[in-house]
């Protein structure tokens, strides 16, 4: 079937566009005519083919060519690959057919980004898989991950035609993975508009709600910012610097995740927006001294929070961001954040690699700079093969880390590493060998234990001995993919023998007993001894971890599982599970309105309420659904690595069957007599809730602690908790989503 007039039309328009952004990247007409060979190609191969939303397809690999040029700022063999990169995956045309048409380069680009199809191991996630092929892609050209990206960003614009279920994973994977990509490779503008799509489709009320008192302020805050920038204003042009000035107010996403974090309500948000300064550099001085003369002016008019400076010129971050941050004084007793860069450096903040390897390329600069050494670290992880892709996933994910330090070698060579590494981390930074014979740390020169958190500026040596080995517990002192992945290689040579010896040890037991070593049998003994697969299973047994002598008891005993019973599966979607994350299909069959009753499983990670927005998850091992919050961190990773997983079905609470549910909260506030006195008043007489366990402790004036309740649903431990807010002393009050790892 061939597109409509009017489908012409509009492919016509966006064409149209995509050729005036590409002028400015087409040095001679082989260029243009380059692109246009592949915007046919693509056409032709896409012909009559749909998105879910009845649009033609083909306006999506047009769309992300768009992207490319206009936000990313890439050049023509990017655009290319982008308008070519569905084409061996959807159609008839092979990757040998691109190379043949369009070069050897252009077909390993359009490779990269063809997704994985047939087979997979039956224990191996098929989109951890699929996302180790992408990044596999970094050894060989960074410019497929960020068509990639701008594949996501298309995706996620257009996400309202797919089901419930489908947003749910896509949305997961961005939050989960790409949204830290793309700021690790930075580009800011496509990370915090990914973090607002996922918002927008996960939590609409939420967002519309934020979105609506963003707009409602937007006047005040407007005249703030007037305010506050005319005498900066007056100073920069007295000083004849060429500059521009802007009041950049936080993303919708960012203000969200800190009332959920703080638990508080968006009028106690005070750092909404932040003024950032950009100006072009003379030739001389340096650009550097030219930011700290700009501050000076700055700092000579509204009064510095010294704890608030942040210099990312001297020392910028792994992404290659630079600027000074400052937070400053403003009238009316209102601190605001500062931003001072230059131009170059907002290319760079906001187009990131692209912009980044433009200005190196121009200064013709061959040093190694934080950036290199970055996709350096990746490539050599990407190295080591891992059997389990769920695990290289996760790995890779610990180097996507937005917060960082720096700390310095005895002899003062930098290390960047992620917020909370330990020593340990730092000593397989510098090479395994050291940290598989690390024993111990001089941090500035004092003796500390290999799991002291460093914190920036430190000064380490590492102290090593040659008969030191890993040990499995350094796995939970370790934050650094590197590291993690290190100890996991000398464990799993260290330990491969105690595999089979655990196995014949179990089989040996089991026949003593007349069990037969079945699916079942094993899936309850992993599920007693924590274990995440029977590997790791006859591992702990052959290496003596654990202990068989309670084996029949543990047989014969019924799941340890918490069993919720009063659920409710309202079928909403028969849709297929396909793993398809573009938004094309014809899928026309109609919803149903059946429901039906079925035992389901409380996640432990969030332990949600009746009352709570909640997803189900189907666990690929024991085929239970565990029912997460919806804003549970763990159902992101969940919904990234099994996302075909996610029940379709809603889940809603049946509340003529309701129960009490255990609740934590934590509280602090400043020390009084009575508070005990009050906060049981307002607990047992107020709102008639029985109290398991309460636990405060004083110290300095200040008291902290937590309060075990039995609550009916979410709805009433809000109510609960906005009215212990109102405590007199009392300064925080919010509820814990895994009571027990609070202290962890």
């Amino acid at each position: 079937m061939n597109y409509t007039a009017e489908d012409e039309i509009l492919i016509q328009a966006k064409w149209d566009a995509l050729a005036e952004s590409c002028k400015r990247i087409c040095k001679k007409e082989d260029d243009w005519n380059f692109i246009k060979r592949a915007f046919f190609l693509a056409k032709e191969a896409h012909q009559g083919v749909r998105r879910r939303s009845g649009e033609p397809y083909f306006l999506h690999p047009i769309a992300v060519a768009q992207i490319v040029v206009d936000e990313i700022g890439l050049g023509v063999k990017s655009v290319v690959a982008a308008l070519l990169h569905d084409v061996v995956e959807d159609t008839d045309y092979t990757v040998e057919d691109m190379e043949h048409i369009f070069g050897h380069k252009i077909a390993t680009m359009v490779d990269g980004l063809t997704k994985m199809s047939g087979v997979f191991n039956a224990d191996t996630s098929r989109q951890a898989e699929y996302f180790r092929k992408v990044l596999l892609t970094l050894s060989d050209d960074v410019r497929v991950i960020l068509i990639k990206i701008a594949d996501r960003l298309h995706n996620m614009r257009t996400l309202g035609a797919m089901p419930q279920n489908k947003q749910i994973k896509i949305t997961g994977e961005t939050i989960y993975l790409f949204a830290p990509l793309a700021y690790r490779l930075g580009l800011h503008a496509i990370k915090t508009e990914l973090e607002d799509l996922c918002m927008k489709y996960r939590f609409p009320k939420e967002y519309e709600e934020i979105t609506r008192q963003i707009n409602e302020t937007s006047a005040a805050r407007e005249e703030y910012i007037r305010k506050f920038n005319a005498p900066i204003i007056e100073a920069l042009d007295r000083n004849g610097i060429k500059y521009e000035i802007s009041g950049r107010i936080k993303s919708a996403y960012s203000i969200w995740t800190k009332m959920v974090r703080k638990q508080i309500p968006f009028s106690e948000i005070y750092d909404l927006f932040a003024i950032r300064i950009v100006f072009q550099p003379l030739e001389f001085p340096s650009e550097k001294t030219q930011c700290w003369q700009v501050y000076s002016s700055i700092t000579d008019i509204y009064t510095p929070k010294p704890d608030r400076l942040r210099d990312w010129i001297s020392i910028p971050k792994a992404n290659g961001y630079e600027a000074l941050h400052s937070t400053v004084m403003g009238p009316d007793g209102i601190w605001v954040e500062v931003q001072i860069r230059t131009q170059r450096m907002e290319d760079i903040a906001e187009r990131g690699f692209a912009a980044h390897w433009k200005y190196k390329k121009a200064t013709i600069s061959h040093d190694e700079d934080e950036f290199d050494k970055w996709l350096k670290m990746i490539r050599t992880a990407l190295e080591s093969p891992t059997q389990n892709a769920v695990e290289f996933l996760d790995n890779f994910k610990l180097s996507l880390y937005t917060s960082e330090i720096v700390v310095f070698t005895p002899k003062g060579e930098e290390r960047h590493l992620p917020y909370g590494a330990t020593a340990l981390d730092m000593a397989y930074d510098i090479h395994t060998k050291i940290g598989n014979t690390a024993i111990g740390a001089k941090i500035n020169h004092k003796i500390m234990p290999l799991t002291t958190a460093l914190t920036s500026g430190d000064q380490v040596e590492i102290i090593t001995a040659d008969s030191a080995k890993p040990k499995a517990e350094w796995l939970d002192y370790v934050l650094t993919s590197k590291a993690k992945q290190s100890i996991k290689n000398f464990l799993k040579r260290d330990q491969e023998h105690n595999q089979q010896r655990g196995m014949d040890i179990l089989n040996e037991r089991l026949a003593k007993l007349n069990i037969k070593p079945n699916n079942r049998v094993i899936r309850k003994l992993m599920e007693a001894y924590e274990s995440r697969n029977k590997e790791e299973l006859y591992t702990k047994i052959g290496a003596g971890i654990v202990s068989l002598d309670n084996l029949e008891k543990v047989i014969k005993t019924n799941s340890n599982f918490k069993i919720l019973k009063f659920w409710t599966l309202f079928i909403k979607d028969n849709d297929n599970d396909g793993d398809d994350d573009d938004l094309d299909g014809n899928d026309d069959r109609k919803h149903k309105g059946d429901e039906h009753h079925q035992e389901l499983v409380v996640a432990e990670c969030c332990h949600p309420l009746p009352g709570d927005k909640v997803v189900g998850f189907k666990d690929p091992i024991t085929h239970q659904i565990i029912v997460h919050k919806a804003t549970c961190d763990d159902l992101n990773r969940l919904a990234s690595q099994h996302g075909d997983c996610i029940v379709k079905e809603e889940i809603k609470w049946e509340q003529h069957k309701t129960q009490s549910s255990l609740a934590t909260i934590e509280i602090v506030g400043i020390d009084r007599m009575g508070l005990l006195v009050d906060l049981a008043n307002v607990v047992t007489n107020d709102f008639s809730i029985n109290m398991r366990q309460v636990n405060i402790q004083s110290h300095d004036g200040i008291y902290e602690g937590t309060l075990s309740l039995y609550v009916r649903d979410a709805e009433s431990l809000n109510a609960l908790l906005d009215r212990l807010r109102r405590i007199k002393g009392m300064d925080s009050v919010k509820r814990v989503a895994n009571p027990n790892q609070q202290n962890g």
